[in-house]
């Protein structure tokens, strides 16, 4: 092998079908399509600031193209609606997730019915409303997950943001980059714990390693000049499981805008490092993801997405895909699909992590 080949994805062995999955703003709404459309590979997920499934169709009548559309849908229903009836219909989005469902689309949505669910929302947001996300609770009750197996959290005055333990991290109601606030706990540590139930506390020294991996084998050819992935995605695996234990599932986490460990902010296409610094891997390695992974053999996969301004991909702070820029038809998106090349790509992903189970 070259000194300078390129890292892969190693694979594990890893119990089936015990997958979660968590984001913040656009990795949340990122989130929820790929927990439905891949429905049978999770247990349960965690919405931190995120909407419902396929919220940027909202109203067709808002715009002349569907374009144009989905993109004023994305930001004055979505994320900040005049009122609370302007906002999102969980109803009516739940039936265009049935239809996408008899479509063949995505899989069953009698596999919600086992999840759990994680939802928050801050009190002091003012990127995406709190009554936006609680319409995403009710969407997944629509669908039938009862109550009691959805923990929504709408009562901290918290801005836009996940909540970490870390004191250098902005103040609490703060709604800036890098949408990491100080709360004096872990925001991760409750998502894993509402989804798996009882867990081992958090180590303080981790066990394991954080690597890079390619992601470009995950794309089909051709995919990648419109995908928005970084080169480079990551993934924690404690060291039991490296020697070859059991992992008790796989966790992915998904970062929101202005996230991404490879984002620099773009200014007519060209990298801008005097109006936006980059703020490097922190969520990768500050959100507090790892070190309950690490006492609990869980392996944590960090997709990574990147920024692009051009005529191919109008995504300038690198948010993931859930208004349909990936989607070579706008009249006929299917970024929500299971064959949408971010939601593929990160499904590979976990795919060939659970590769090296016992036979």
């Amino acid at each position: 092998m070259s000194a300078h080949a390129a890292p892969k994805l190693g694979s594990y062995n890893i119990a089936a079908n015990q997958h979660s999955i968590s984001g913040l703003s656009s990795g949340a709404f990122m989130t929820v399509q790929l927990h439905l459309a891949y429905s049978a590979s999770f247990i349960g997920a965690g919405v931190v600031a995120g909407g419902p499934y396929r919220c940027a169709e909202s109203s067709r009548q808002l715009a002349l193209t569907a374009e144009d559309s989905y993109m004023v849908n994305a930001l004055y229903i979505c994320m900040t609606p005049l009122t609370p009836r302007t906002g999102p219909n969980p109803v009516r989005l739940a039936q265009i997730a049935r239809q996408t469902e008899a479509a063949g689309q995505i899989d069953p949505l009698s596999n919600l019915a086992r999840q759990r669910l994680y939802i928050f929302t801050g009190t002091e947001d003012s990127v995406v409303s709190s009554t936006v996300v609680e319409t995403t609770s009710r969407f997944y009750q629509e669908l039938g997950v009862p109550s009691d197996q959805i923990l929504f959290i709408n009562n901290v005055p918290a801005g836009h943001s996940l909540i970490t333990d870390n004191i250098e991290d902005s103040y609490l109601a703060a709604n800036q980059p890098p949408y990491l606030n100080y709360g004096g706990y872990y925001q991760s540590h409750d998502i894993l714990r509402h989804i798996y139930g009882r867990l081992a506390p958090p180590v303080e020294r981790l066990s394991g390693r954080i690597m890079p991996f390619e992601q470009a084998p995950f794309l089909d050819p051709g995919e990648a000049e419109y995908a928005c992935l970084s080169r480079y995605g990551y993934v924690y695996v404690p060291d039991a499981v490296a020697r070859g234990e059991k992992a008790r599932g796989v966790h992915i986490a998904i970062h929101g805008c202005k996230q991404g460990a490879g984002f620099v902010s773009l200014t007519y296409g060209l990298p801008d490092m005097a109006n936006q610094p980059p703020y490097g891997n922190r969520y990768v390695t500050t959100t507090g993801y790892n070190e309950i992974a690490d006492s609990n053999n869980f392996i944590v996969l960090y997709p990574q997405c990147q920024g692009d301004d051009d005529s191919t991909a109008q995504n300038p702070d690198g948010c993931w895909d859930w208004w349909g820029y990936t989607s070579k038809s706008a009249s006929n998106p299917d970024y929500y699909t299971r064959d949408a090349v971010q939601i593929k790509a990160i499904h590979r992903m976990l795919e060939t992590l659970c590769r090296g189970a016992e036979s």
